[in-house]
Parts: C-alpha cells; sequence; structure tokens
C-alpha cells in the first residue's frame, strides 16, 4: 500500500501497502518523493559516496536504521561484505522480521522510473496476462488478461492453458518439464524478460481447442478498473447489486472508481460485490477513496484508519477520517472476495468498513495476504534507487489490526469460495461471485477454514506466478507476464 498525498512533519513522503513490495506514486497531484539524509549516522556502514553495491548497501542500512517499523530485530552487526548484491544484505537484514512473518520481503529496492512509469500510467511491458500454475500437477493457467496488449489480442484470456513454451515452433518445452526441471519459477524464465519485443511461441489450450500462437511483449497501459468486467450492474432474484473488480491501486482509478460509483448511486444501489482476488494494493490514497464511496452513511467525525510509524517516529502518525463524495454510496450488505493474492491496499479498504458493517460485511473466497504494514519510498536519484522500507502499520476505527494471518479471522462473516477459471471474472455464475450473492441474500455458506495462501481454480491449488526479480509492475499485480 502506497500512501500519498500526506505530509509528515517537513518531510513528504509516498508511502504504500502492496504484497510483494512497495511502489511509490510519481503520479500527477501527488507530492514528490524527496532523498532523505538519515538523521543518525549508521555504524558500521561508511557514508554514502558513490552508486558501488558497497555504497548502495550502507545507504539501505542507513534508512532501514533510520525508519524501520520494527527496529528492534535488526542484526546488531552483519558485515555487508559477504552480500554480493542489496537484496540480499536488505534480506539479511530483515530476516527476524520476516521469520515473525512481519515483513515478507516487503522491504527493497526498486527503480525510481519504473515505479513513476506505473503508479501513474500502469505502464508495463509484456504479455499482458496474469498466470496461476499448480505446481504439484506442473500445469500453468491464464487467470486474467488485460485490454490493450498482447495476450488478449492474441486470444489469450481467462482460463487459457499454457502447454508448452519456446522461443519458436521448433524448440517448444512443454510446461510441466518446465516445471519438474526448474519449479514454477522456470516458467518465468521460459517466458522471457519484461522487455519490449520479447517473443514467445505458445501451445495454448482453451474451449476452442489446442494450437499454437506466436505473442510479442509490447508496452501497455493496465486498466485498474477492466472495460469488460470491472464494473457491472448484476441483477439476482429481481435485485440489483453493484459489482466491482479492483486489479490494482494506481491513480487512474481514481476516475473510473467515480463514475462507477455514480452510475450504482444513481440507480439506488445498496448491495456490492467487490472484486479483490488478484489486488496486491498499491496507492494509499486510492483505497481510501475507495472507502469514501463505499462510506456514503458514514460521517466526516467518524474514522476511516489510523497510520502509526515506530516510536522514535511518532510525530508522523495520523488519522483518516471518511471524506464526503458526490458519488458515495450507502450500502447495506457488502460481499469481498479475496485469495491469497488480495494484499495491503486492498485489505485496508476491507479493515476500515468491519467496524461499521459488522455481520453485513463478508469474506468470500480464501484467506487474504496478510500485510497490515506499509512502506514510505526513500530516493536516491543518482542511482536510480528507490528504497521501499516498511515504516507504517494500519489499523481501523476500532483499533483493529495486525492481521499478519490474514482477515479470515478479523471479519464476522467468511464464506469458502472456489476461484472458477471456467466462468469470466463478473460472471453471476463464477464460484466465488456466485458465493459473494448467496451472501446478500442471505443464504448459508461454509466458512474459510485457517489461513490459506493462494487460489482455487480448475479445482487444482493454483498460485499466481511471480518472478524471482519482480518488475514494479509485477509487484502491485501479481501474476503479471
Amino acid at each position: 500500500m502506497i500512501i500519498s498525498g500526506r505530509r509528515y512533519s517537513v518531510l513528504a513522503i509516498v508511502a504504500l501497502l502492496s504484497a510483494c513490495g512497495g511502489n511509490s506514486s510519481g503520479a500527477n497531484n501527488e507530492p514528490p518523493v524527496v532523498t532523505v539524509r538519515p538523521s543518525v549516522t549508521p555504524l558500521p556502514p561508511q557514508p554514502v559516496a558513490g552508486c558501488s553495491v558497497r555504497d548502495r548497501q550502507n545507504w539501505a542500512f542507513s534508512v532501514l536504521d533510520e525508519w524501520y517499523l520494527f527496529p528492534e530485530t535488526l542484526p546488531t552487526s552483519l558485515d555487508a561484505g559477504i552480500y554480493a548484491n542489496v537484496d540480499d544484505y536488505i534480506d539479511a537484514l530483515t530476516a527476524t522480521a520476516r521469520s515473525q512473518r512481519r515483513d515478507r520481503f516487503f522491504t527493497y529496492v526498486t527503480s525510481i522510473a519504473e515505479e513513476n512509469a506505473f503508479f501513474s500510467l500502469g505502464a508495463s511491458a509484456g504479455f499482458g496476462i496474469r498466470l496461476s500454475t499448480d505446481a504439484i500437477g506442473k500445469r500453468t493457467f491464464v487467470a486474467e488478461a488485460f485490454e490493450g496488449a498482447p495476450g488478449l489480442a492474441a486470444g489469450i484470456d481467462r482460463g487459457t492453458e499454457i502447454l508448452s513454451i519456446g522461443t519458436d515452433a521448433s524448440n517448444l518445452r512443454a510446461v510441466s518439464d518446465i516445471i519438474t526441471a526448474s519449479g514454477s519459477a522456470g516458467v518465468s524464465n521460459a517466458l522471457g524478460p519484461s522487455t519490449v519485443g520479447t517473443m514467445r511461441m505458445l501451445q495454448i489450450r482453451d474451449a476452442a481447442g489446442t494450437r499454437v500462437v506466436s505473442v510479442t511483449k509490447a508496452e501497455f497501459d493496465l486498466t485498474p478498473v477492466s472495460s469488460r468486467y470491472g464494473a457491472r450492474t448484476i441483477t439476482d432474484n429481481g435485485k440489483q447489486i453493484g459489482y466491482i473488480n479492483m486489479r490494482t491501486f494506481i491513480s487512474t482509478a481514481d476516475q473510473q472508481l467515480k463514475n462507477a460509483f455514480a452510475d450504482f448511486r444513481a440507480k439506488g444501489i445498496t448491495d456490492f460485490v467487490i472484486d479483490f482476488r488478484y489486488n496486491g494494493g498499491g496507492l494509499v490514497s486510492t483505497a481510501e477513496l475507495m472507502s469514501d464511496l463505499l462510506g456514503g452513511n458514514r460521517s466526516s467525525s467518524e474514522i476511516l484508519s489510523r497510520t502509526t510509524f515506530r516510536p522514535q517516529k511518532s510525530e508522523n502518525d495520523s488519522t483518516r477520517r471518511f471524506q464526503t463524495r458526490p458519488e458515495a454510496t450507502s450500502p447495506v450488505k457488502i460481499a469481498f472476495i479475496g485469495t491469497g493474492a488480495t494484499a495491503s491496499a486492498s485489505e485496508l479498504v476491507i479493515n476500515s468498513l468491519i467496524p461499521f458493517l459488522g455481520v453485513n460485511l463478508a469474506l468470500v473466497g480464501s484467506n487474504t495476504f496478510g500485510k497490515p504494514v506499509g512502506q514510505i519510498a526513500i530516493d536516491r536519484s543518482a542511482c536510480d534507487d528507490r528504497m521501499r522500507v516498511v515504516a507504517f502499520s494500519t489499523q481501523n476505527a476500532n483499533n483493529g489490526g495486525f492481521y499478519f494471518d490474514g482477515l479470515s479471522k478479523t471479519v464476522q462473516v467468511n464464506c469458502r469460495a472456489s476461484d472458477d477459471f471456467t466462468k469470466p471474472l463478473g460472471d453471476a455464475q463464477e464460484a466465488s461471485v456466485r458465493s459473494a450473492l448467496d451472501f446478500i441474500a442471505g443464504r448459508t455458506c461454509s466458512p474459510i477454514a485457517g489461513t490459506s495462501i493462494g487460489t482455487q481454480a480448475v479445482r487444482t491449488k493454483l498460485e499466481l506466478l511471480m518472478p524471482d526479480q519482480p518488475t514494479a509492475a509485477q509487484r502491485e499485480v501479481p501474476g503479471l507476464h
């Protein structure tokens, strides 16, 4: 989750809540991300001088030393020289917090340019498909395809199975063989780097049969609310239900959300299905807007969320109250669809409404990821380095937070449902949507059992496919390739 548009003392910070790491905004009307000089000279690292690996490691340590939410977990002594790069050093510094499930690789260094491009426009390079793999069954499926991207243009859409991958038709290699040899990460590697012009031949299978297609990676702007199924009205037993599928929290979603909720409000809709099943997080400002649009019956004195930094940075703590929006709706019931990929900013929206809806709010699908903390961005522009460091936690009006094991035990009502790849997203007969509609109609369901990472699809355990070195866009859009 990213927080943007807030000022903490004299420092403008863009902060983030996302599942696999943080991102900065760089969007129009957002405050600039600034380079911060640590107030305490860290030891043993020496002052930062350039962009060598050691210089960057020293700088990363200084940021953690000043801002990390869990300073007590940082090692008292760690030789940076034994680590070949910045990422491995940061992972070693945060190992204790990770073992406690409080920082699961949420702290890292990324590219300033990449993040700004994604958060302002949704800009990315790839096939524009979201992939899930079944490591046990050794299969790979398309969970979603994005409009305006090469994959959908080649006829690849939700439910398509990728059978083989090659650089040309003569060297196609079966996905099952790739997973056997290299695990799920081997599939990402076989699909090639996220660079424009990378071409792959894919043998695919869908309702139309089995065929081989050629797809070339290109730049595209990811639409956060799909033009095909992102916002729609579902009629169920004569009742109108508002459905929103929110892919990611980026600034281009703001007007899309306002338009959708204005339409729901005009129709008098008071029951909603909010589909966050693949939403890995993003801008806090957009998440707060969404909560406002679902808070038409909330007053400006009521608390949406609290943001809390470590004690030494408590002057940056803040409280966000609901804001009146002309497009806001007044929900009676909301069913949130979630999976193990639902994280951070999307969890913030759910958590912010728990105190006000109680048993009229349900989590449908499987348990969420569990990330009640967020990152701020500290830039070092000379090296194109943006340090995303876990620096704050969020709580709702009841001080509820710290759901590191997901939200299934936090919400009062939860309903287990599969992620049904045989139906389009937003289809009233898709398993998770169907279960959400059942909750709204007052029908019973089976609860989500324990914690669950990943999604259920095609009767098999599937997990969204993440490369070992994700791009800024892949951190925010799990499974993106």
